[in-house]
């Protein structure tokens, strides 16, 4: 973890009361920012806080969260046990397209009001590696760090590949809730070579 950071929680201080989508003020607990390592290589975006995110204030908690955190553990990314509310992450950082609960999936317009966060978070972590984990992610991220049509790119297809983005590398995993042993496994062995590898090459590239 960076010298200089003083939280895992929301570490760049984004606005915790953010009032800028009515609806979901009504369905959520809590707005939840980013977590982890700000000096991360590797940077994790889900698509919305769950229930237990929402419960929490911390991305990837609870029940689908724990699967994650057993993934980063086997990586050496994760030094608590999988399903703690405050995982002691190293050079892993979790976040979301979104940052308010809803019992729905979010709309693009809310996808966008949002997407400041979002870029201010990579632009200040500057990851290798961005992990768009499920569908709705993955597309987000390909439209914006890909010249590929997003459309192109599928979460259970594309699980546990590498593909060549604009200044990053993205790795995509499936759903978690979706995944079986074996995509697990898959994911591990293929970001395990990553990390064996010359994953920084890309840095010094990048054009922002």
């Amino acid at each position: 973890m960076d010298a200089n950071q003083q939280t895992r929680a929301n570490p760049f201080g984004m606005d915790a009361e953010c009032e800028n989508c009515p609806e979901l003020c009504e369905t959520r607990e809590r707005v939840v920012h980013g977590y982890g390592d700000v000096g991360a290589d590797f940077l994790f975006v889900g698509e919305m806080p769950d229930d237990e995110s929402d419960r929490t204030g911390v991305p990837f908690t609870g029940e689908k969260g724990e699967v994650l955190q057993n993934v980063l553990g086997y990586l050496g990314l994760n030094n608590s046990l999988p399903g703690d509310d405050e995982p002691e992450l190293e050079n892993a950082f979790l976040t979301y397209l979104t940052r308010c609960h809803a019992e729905r999936s979010p709309t693009d317009d809310e996808i966008r009001t949002c997407e400041p966060y979002l870029n201010a978070e990579i632009r200040m972590i500057n990851p290798e590696i961005l992990v768009p984990v499920g569908q709705r992610a993955l597309t987000e991220i390909a439209t914006e760090y890909t010249t590929t049509p997003a459309d192109e790119f599928d979460a259970e297809d594309d699980h546990a590949t590498t593909i060549r983005g604009r200044g990053f590398e993205i790795v995509p995993m499936r759903d978690p809730g979706e995944q079986s042993e074996a995509d697990r496994e898959a994911f591990v062995d293929h970001f395990q070579s990553l990390m064996a590898g010359d994953y920084r090459q890309t840095k010094g590239r990048r054009s922002r």
